[in-house]
């Protein structure tokens, strides 16, 4: 998986989830992943079940029938140092993805790979660059 400087946005702040969601998208499109009609799917697909995974991450991404949406396999990083609260859930890294063409779940173990260690989240949340943050997730483990 490649993440370029422009798919990571450090220290941002979010009133709740909804804006944080909101943020993820507009990056998603930004950046040509996604159409604009990806975003209200991703919200959504939170309402359904929380994209909340544990160890202060989110992975909001679109519904099942968001497919057509989707331009390009892609996933953004937002750097949330505060905080945004999921559902009582204190998140401090969003990652937005769209996965192309059966590329989700793809995406979706690559990201688990790194953040189901504590140590790696908390590298990310601190991180002060871009390059750190790029470097800790494309090695799939914090150095």
């Amino acid at each position: 998986m490649e993440i370029e400087y422009r798919d990571v946005m450090l220290n941002q702040s979010f009133d709740n989830k909804r804006e944080a969601i909101i943020s993820a998208g507009k990056l998603l499109q930004e950046r040509g992943y996604v159409t604009e009609n990806y975003i209200p799917k991703m919200i959504e697909r939170d309402q359904m079940t929380s994209t909340f995974i544990g160890n202060m991450v989110a992975i909001p991404h679109g519904t099942e029938d968001s497919k057509a949406e989707i331009l390009r396999s892609g996933i953004v990083l937002i750097q949330v140092p505060q905080g945004v609260s999921f559902d009582g859930n204190e998140v401090k890294l969003i990652i937005g993805i769209a996965g192309a063409e059966g590329q989700h779940l793809e995406l979706l173990s690559e990201i688990a790979m790194v953040c189901s260690e504590i140590e790696n989240v908390e590298k990310l949340v601190a991180a002060q660059d871009k390059d750190a943050v790029i470097q800790l997730f494309e090695g799939g483990a914090a150095a």
